[in-house]
C-alpha cells in the first residue's frame, strides 16, 4: 500500500501485540503517518502497547494538514477531512468504507485524551446546538 499524503511512498505494515492477538496497521516510510483500518485505531487507543507507533516527528504531521484532496489508499476514492468529536482540535482523513489516516503525531493526540480535551469537546457540542 502507498501513502495517501507524501507522493505514494510506500507504507509498511506496523504489528503491535494486544492482550488477545495483535493488530496490524500502516506506516509511511517517509512522513510517518499511519492507516488503521476501520476499528483498529479504537482498539489501540487505551493499549500502552501502541504508544510506539506514532514515532514520527509532530511538526512534520502538522505541516501535511494543509494538504487536501487525499485519496484512500484501499479504494482510491476521496477521502472527507473528519474533525473528532471527542477532541475538537483533531482533524485526520477518513474512508467511510475502509478506514482513517492520521499524520505523524495525530494517533498521539487521539490516544491520550486529557480533561481539557473533554471539556473542549463538551464546550463544541453546545456550542453546535
Amino acid at each position: 500500500m502507498d501513502c495517501p499524503k507524501c507522493s505514494n511512498a510506500p507504507m509498511k505494515e506496523v504489528k503491535i501485540a494486544i492482550l488477545h492477538g495483535h493488530v496490524i496497521i500502516d506506516k509511511c516510510e517517509i512522513c510517518q503517518g499511519l492507516w488503521f483500518d476501520h476499528g483498529e485505531a479504537e482498539a489501540l487507543k487505551g493499549r500502552w502497547m501502541a504508544d510506539f507507533a506514532d514515532s514520527g516527528d509532530p511538526q512534520l504531521g502538522k505541516s501535511y494538514d494543509a494538504m487536501r484532496d487525499i485519496n484512500c489508499p484501499r479504494c482510491g476514492k476521496r477521502m472527507k477531512r473528519v474533525r473528532d468529536d471527542r477532541q475538537p482540535h483533531l482533524t485526520y482523513e477518513v474512508c467511510e468504507e475502509h478506514g482513517m489516516f492520521m499524520d505523524a503525531g495525530e494517533f498521539t493526540d487521539y490516544k491520550h485524551e486529557t480533561p481539557l480535551d473533554l471539556f473542549r469537546g463538551l464546550f463544541a457540542l453546545i456550542k453546535r446546538h
